[in-house]
């Protein structure tokens, strides 16, 4: 969590807070790619792309 915290300030101080929506597209991608990795909710998901 730490982590998180320490990047979440780089990017207020730095003003790079446009990398917030990019950073959350991939942590949602790899979610998602996390869930259908031998899951019964694949066949729904594949059905999206």
């Amino acid at each position: 969590m730490q982590f998180f915290l320490e990047l979440w300030k780089f990017m207020r101080v730095r003003k790079k807070l446009w990398l917030a929506p990019i950073l959350g597209f991939m942590a949602l991608l790899g979610g998602l790619i996390v869930l259908t990795q031998g899951s019964a909710v694949a066949p729904f998901i594949y059905t999206l792309f």
